[in-house]
C-alpha cells in the first residue's frame, strides 16, 4: 500500500461552539430506527394481561378463549412459564434491614397494584394480541387498597406484602450531630424555640405524583436465532440491562448483547428492569422466535413507574436578624407496590441537596419509604434533588415571610460566598466551585427585579384584579453520580464510572465508543466536538459509536446528568492515551526526544523547528506499521474508564413573574429568567435545549400534572386526554443565560445540565403563585397549582363560598367544567 492519509486543515476551536446537533438530522426526518421499528424475521408479539383492580386475589385465570383466537400462538402464567421464582433486581438496599417484597414478572396468586401483569398472550401480530388479550377470563377476588402512606404506617393497617409485617420498606437518616458534620438539629430548634430572638417555622409540602411521560414508548425485541441473545430495547441503561438480565434469567453474560437504538425520551422512566422486558426474553427462548413487546401509551402511564409522590414536613430555624440556625426534613416516600431498581435510593439523593447553597449549621434528614397499592415509583428527572430544591426555596419564602423580609435578601445574607469555595457543607458534601452572586446579579438584571417588585405594590394599592407575583428558585444539585466508594458507602449496587475508547483508523478518521448511552441529549455532537479539539481533527471526522453491547462493551449508561461529567471524561481520559501513544511514534518518525515535541492543532512539531507530523500521518504510519518503535505495538487505540473524585455542583437563580386573575384564579406565567452556571460550556445550544426541555418539566409539576387514583386504587387520569402535559402554548419564551465557574474536580471543567431546570423551575413558580396572593390570606396551595384550585384558595382566604367554579378555558386543568381533571377526587357542585 502506498497511499497515506493527508492530514486535514485544523478547524477552529469546537469547544464553545454552538452546533446543530449532527445526530438531529435522522432522528426528526425519520432516517433512524426506534425499537418498534425492528422486526425481525418471524418475529411473535406479545401483550400482557393487565389487572383493573389496585390489589386482589387471583382465584383463576381462564385463557380458553384467548387461545382460540386469530394468530395466536399461546396464553401464559407465570405457571406456564416455569417464572414464578424470578424477581425483578433492586440495585439500592439503602439499609441493612431494607424490606424488599419480590417483584414478579407476572402475579400469581395476587395483585398489588392496578395494571400489574396477570398473563401474557403471544400472537403472530400486535393487534391480534391485543384482541386475544381482552378474553383472557380474570377471576380475581378483591381486597382493600392502600392508598395512604400515613394512613399505611399506621397499626392494623392493611399490609400491601403480608409476610413482610410492615408495610414500612425502610427508614434512613442523615444527621449532621450523629456524623460530626454539624450541629444537631435538636439543638438547634430548642434555642430557636427558648429564644425570643428567634424563629421556628414549620411547613408540610407534597410532591405529587408524576408520569414520565417520555415520547416513545418502552419497548424491547429478543431476537434468539444467533449465537448471542439480542436484546433491542427502548433502554436508558443497555449496560445495567445486560448484567441484570444474565443475574434475572440466569443466562450467561457472554451469550447476552443488549442494542439500545435510537431512544426516544426517558426522563429517569426508561432505567428500570422491566417485567416485559424478562417476559420477553422467556418466551423467545422458550419458543425460539423473535419475541417483540411495545406498550400503548395507556400502558406506559398506568404501569411504567411513576415519579416523586413524598410528603415534606420541614423546620427551619433562624434568628430573627435573618440567620439560618437549623433545618429539620422529615420525609415520608410513596414506593407504591415494588421496589424499582433504584427507587429506595431515589430520596437518599437528595438529602444531601436539603441544605442547598446556604450555610446551615445543623440538619437532620429522615426519611421513611412506604409500600402503597399504587404503581411503583423510581427515578424522574432530578430524582430526588427536585423534591429537595422544592422544599428548602419553599421554606425559605415561608421564613422570609414570617421574618417580613425581602425573599432575595434573605438567601443572600445565608449563602456560601464564591470566595470560601471549596466549601464542606453541613451534609458532608465539598461543593468546589460555584459564584452565587454572579448568577443573581444577572437575573435580576435581565428580570427586572426592582421594577416589578413596584409593580407588584401598584397593583396591590389599587386592587387590581390580576395580581402579580414573584417566585426566586436559588439552587444548586449534585449530579454526575459518582465517585464509585461513596456511592458503596451508600449501598448502592453499581459504581460510578464510566468507560470511552478511542480509535485511530487508517485514513486519519476517528471511531469514539463510549458507555454513555443517549436518549436525546446529543452525546454525538458534544463528545465529537471534546476529541476534534483534543486530537485537532475536523468535527465531521469524528464518529461516536453507543449503546451497542458488542460495539461498547463497558459502561454504565445515562442518568443522573452523568454523560459529560463522567462520560466525557472518559473520552477525554482515552485521547490522552493517544495522543501519548502517537508521541512515541512521531519521535521515532521525526529522529527526536519526546521531550522535546510539542503537540498542539494536531500536529507534533519538533521545538525550534518547522519539522513535524499530524496525527493522522502517525496513525497511517501505525497501520502500515513499516516503521515504528520496537518496544510499540501498531496501534494508537486506548481504552480508558474513569470514575469521577466529585459530584459536579451546578447551580443558578430563576426567577419567575406569575399574574393571578383573582376572580377566575387564572395562572399565566408571563416570564420567566434564568442564568445557570453548568461550568465550561461544550455546545451554547445542547446547553439552551437542555435547560428548556428541564424547565417544561419543571413548570408542569407546578402547574398542570398530578397523576391521581381513586378510592378503589384505580388511575382516573391515565391517558393524554385527562393527564394535562402542557404544550409549547401553555409556555412562555424564556430567557436563558449561563455564567462559568468551571468546575476543578475534571479536566474539562464541566457540570451537569440536563436536570437543571426542573430542579430549579418548579419552586420558582409555586413561590411566584403564592406571592401573588399572600397578602389576600392564601399561605398554601398544594401542586399543581391549577386555576381551579388558586381559585377554591382564594375565595376559602376570604371566607367565601366555593360552590360555583368559574370556567377558565385558558388554562390546561381547568375550566373543563367543574372538576379539574387534575384532581378529579375534588367534590363536583351541581
Amino acid at each position: 500500500m502506498t497511499t497515506t492519509a493527508e492530514p486535514t486543515t485544523t478547524p477552529s476551536p469546537e469547544v464553545g461552539k454552538a452546533r446543530v446537533r449532527k445526530e438531529d438530522a435522522r432522528l426528526i426526518t425519520g432516517r433512524t430506527r426506534y425499537t418498534d421499528a425492528i422486526t425481525p424475521q418471524g418475529t411473535l408479539h406479545i401483550h400482557v394481561v393487565r389487572s383493573p383492580l389496585a390489589h386482589a386475589k387471583v382465584l383463576g385465570v381462564d385463557k380458553s378463549e384467548a387461545a382460540a383466537s386469530p394468530g395466536v400462538i399461546g396464553v401464559y402464567t407465570a405457571a406456564d412459564l416455569g417464572v414464578e421464582s424470578v424477581g425483578l433486581p433492586c440495585a439500592w438496599p439503602i439499609t441493612p434491614d431494607m424490606k424488599a417484597p419480590q417483584r414478579p414478572l407476572l402475579a400469581s396468586s395476587t395483585v398489588h397494584f392496578a395494571g400489574e401483569g396477570v398473563a401474557v398472550v403471544v400472537a403472530r401480530s400486535a393487534a391480534e394480541a391485543r384482541d386475544a388479550a381482552d378474553l383472557v377470563d380474570v377471576d380475581y377476588e378483591e381486597l382493600e387498597p392502600v392508598l395512604d402512606m400515613e394512613a399505611a404506617l399506621a397499626e392494623g393497617a392493611t399490609l400491601v406484602h403480608p409476610d413482610l409485617g410492615t408495610n414500612e420498606n425502610a427508614t434512613w437518616v442523615l444527621d449532621s450531630g450523629e456524623a460530626g458534620t454539624g450541629g444537631r438539629i435538636g439543638d438547634a430548634i430548642a434555642a430557636a424555640e427558648a429564644d425570643p430572638d428567634s424563629v421556628v417555622v414549620k411547613r408540610r409540602f407534597r410532591q405529587q405524583r408524576l408520569i414520565p411521560a417520555f415520547m416513545e414508548p418502552r419497548s424491547c425485541v429478543v431476537d434468539p436465532s444467533g449465537e448471542q441473545l439480542t436484546i433491542y430495547a427502548a433502554t436508558q441503561v443497555p449496560h445495567i440491562l445486560r448484567t441484570m438480565t444474565t443475574v434475572t434469567m440466569g443466562l450467561n453474560e457472554s451469550k447476552v448483547r443488549v442494542i439500545a437504538p435510537d431512544v426516544g425520551g426517558g426522563f429517569g422512566g426508561k432505567i428500570g428492569v422491566l417485567p416485559e422486558e424478562m417476559l420477553c426474553v422467556a418466551l423467545a427462548n422458550k419458543l425460539r422466535r423473535p419475541v417483540k413487546w411495545t406498550e400503548t401509551r395507556s400502558e406506559s402511564m398506568l404501569a411504567a413507574h411513576h415519579g416523586r409522590d413524598q410528603i415534606q414536613d420541614i423546620t427551619i430555624t433562624a434568628k430573627r436578624d435573618g440567620t439560618v440556625t437549623g433545618l429539620d426534613v422529615h420525609l415520608l416516600a410513596d414506593m407504591g407496590a415494588y421496589l424499582g431498581l433504584v427507587g429506595p435510593g431515589v430520596p437518599i439523593l437528595g438529602a444531601f441537596m436539603y441544605n442547598a447553597i446556604y450555610k446551615i449549621p445543623a440538619l437532620k434528614f429522615s426519611c421513611t419509604n412506604v409500600f402503597t397499592t399504587k404503581t411503583l415509583t423510581d427515578a424522574y428527572r432530578g430524582a430526588g434533588r427536585p423534591e429537595a430544591t422544592f422544599a428548602i426555596e419553599r421554606i425559605m419564602d415561608e421564613l422570609a415571610v414570617e421574618l417580613g423580609r425581602d425573599p432575595m435578601d434573605l438567601r443572600k445574607q445565608n449563602w456560601i460566598p464564591h470566595e470560601e469555595f471549596p466549601f464542606t457543607t453541613v451534609a458532608g458534601l465539598t461543593y468546589d466551585s460555584g459564584n452565587y452572586e454572579q448568577a443573581t446579579a444577572q437575573a435580576v438584571e435581565m428580570f427586572d427585579y426592582d421594577g416589578l417588585r413596584r409593580e407588584q405594590e401598584e397593583r396591590r394599592r389599587n386592587n387590581d384584579p390580576v395580581q402579580l407575583g414573584i417566585g426566586i428558585s436559588t439552587f444548586t444539585e449534585m449530579c454526575g453520580i459518582a465517585p464509585s466508594r461513596l456511592l458503596g458507602s451508600l449501598s448502592y449496587g453499581a459504581g460510578g464510572w464510566e468507560a470511552a475508547s478511542v480509535r485511530m483508523l487508517a485514513t486519519g478518521k476517528v471511531e469514539v465508543t463510549t458507555g454513555a448511552s443517549p436518549h436525546g441529549q446529543g452525546h454525538e455532537t458534544a463528545f465529537s466536538q471534546i476529541v476534534a479539539d483534543q486530537l485537532g481533527v475536523p468535527f465531521e471526522d469524528v464518529e461516536i459509536l453507543h449503546g451497542d453491547t458488542q460495539v461498547s462493551p463497558k459502561g454504565l449508561d445515562t442518568y443522573g446528568s452523568r454523560s459529560l461529567v463522567v462520560g466525557g471524561i472518559a473520552v477525554v481520559k482515552a485521547v490522552d492515551k493517544v495522543i501519548a501513544k502517537a508521541r512515541k511514534i512521531a519521535a521515532h518518525l521525526l529522529e527526536a526526544s519526546e521531550d522535546d515535541l510539542e503537540f498542539a492543532d494536531g500536529t507534533f512539531t519538533v521545538r525550534g523547528t518547522d519539522k513535524g507530523k499530524a496525527i493522522q500521518e502517525i496513525a497511517f504510519a501505525a497501520f502500515v506499521a513499516h516503521d515504528y518503535p520496537e518496544d510499540m505495538e501498531p496501534s494508537l487505540d486506548a481504552d480508558a474508564v474513569y470514575d469521577p473524585e466529585n459530584f459536579s455542583y451546578p447551580h443558578g437563580t430563576h426567577l419567575a413573574a406569575v399574574e393571578i386573575d383573582t376572580e377566575t384564579g387564572r395562572v399565566h406565567l408571563r416570564k420567566y429568567v434564568c442564568v445557570d452556571d453548568v461550568g465550561t460550556v461544550i455546545n451554547p445550544l445542547i446547553v439552551e435545549g437542555q435547560v428548556h426541555g428541564g424547565l417544561a418539566q419543571g413548570i408542569a409539576q407546578a402547574l398542570f400534572e398530578e397523576a391521581n387514583y381513586d378510592e378503589q386504587g384505580t388511575l382516573v387520569n391515565g391517558t393524554l386526554v385527562d393527564y394535562t402535559l402542557p404544550s409549547a402554548a401553555d409556555l412562555p419564551n424564556f430567557d436563558t443565560a449561563v455564567v462559568s465557574t468551571p468546575a476543578t474536580s475534571n479536566p474539562l471543567g464541566v457540570k451537569g445540565v440536563g436536570e437543571a431546570g426542573t430542579i430549579a423551575s418548579t419552586p420558582a413558580i409555586v413561590n411566584g403563585v403564592l406571592d401573588a396572593l399572600r397578602h389576600l390570606g392564601v399561605r398554601d396551595i398544594e401542586m399543581p397549582t391549577t386555576s381551579q384550585r388558586v381559585w377554591r384558595a382564594i375565595q376559602e382566604a376570604q371566607g367565601r363560598s366555593t360552590q360555583q367554579t368559574p370556567v377558565d378555558t385558558h388554562s390546561p386543568g381547568a375550566g373543563l367544567g367543574s372538576i379539574d381533571p387534575n384532581n378529579p377526587q375534588e367534590e363536583e357542585v351541581q
